[in-house]
């Protein structure tokens, strides 16, 4: 009787142990599982490989989190097409419906220079956003940057700010529903080419213009975009 005892206490103790094992393998089985997901949740795929984002981070002021952070906001203009084509090619019209350049007078311009596409019309791919976005951002310094200001100034592209771009410029800050006369208009621009157009040609070359930039305080802040 003891010895029979004995044995189905020696059993039950080994049922224990195995269900124990059981649990134990289980549970590890599914911390593994919650291991790899927890794992996976900070590593979306991307659609770039290392060479690119490798690339990118040399060629731009952005770090590979702000590169594809700036790529979540390409594709968000127009998720379809980019989600077919990671370097798709959208509309000016697109471009300029971000929050970015929604309320920039300049919103064309900056398409059109800094479009790759070379016809003037502000189609821009990710790589032009990708680099619209580094010159637009903290990072960049000031010497980029005015080179870039240059660039959207100069309308007609012969590498001067004439009488006319200034008068542009000046329209699409005050807007061009203003109270300016013609005379004052040119008053203005006199009074600009007056203190910047250092010799006397009527017009701004970029070195006058740079020369402009560097004195002044708040370009840098105001040349700013976001990510």
């Amino acid at each position: 009787m003891t010895n029979m005892l004995h044995i189905q206490a020696e059993t039950l103790k080994e049922n224990k142990e195995k269900k124990l094992i059981f649990f134990c393998s289980q549970q590890i089985s599914i911390l593994g599982i919650l291991s790899r997901l927890i794992g996976q949740m900070g590593n979306t795929p991307s659609q770039f490989t290392e060479e690119e984002l490798r690339d990118y981070e040399d060629l731009t002021y952005f770090t590979r989190k702000e590169i594809l952070l700036a790529h979540e906001k390409f594709k968000a203009i127009s998720p379809e097409k980019v989600n077919h084509n990671k370097n798709a090619k959208l509309s000016m019209n697109k471009m300029m419906s971000t929050s970015e350049l929604s309320c920039n007078p300049f919103a064309d311009r900056i398409c059109q220079v800094f479009s790759s596409s070379g016809d003037g019309s502000g189609d821009c791919t990710f790589e032009d956003y990708l680099d619209m976005m580094s010159v637009f951002s903290d990072q960049a310094p000031k010497s980029v940057k005015a080179e870039h200001a240059f660039r959207i100034f100069d309308f007609d592209g012969d590498d001067m700010l004439s009488k006319n771009d200034l008068k542009q410029v000046i329209q699409r800050l005050i807007g061009f529903n203003n109270q300016f006369t013609d005379l004052d208009m040119e008053q203005l621009i006199q009074n600009i080419l007056e203190e910047a157009d250092l010799d006397d040609d009527g017009s701004l070359s970029f070195a006058e213009f740079e020369h402009v930039i560097d004195k002044s305080s708040d370009f840098t802040n105001s040349f700013r975009i976001r990510l």
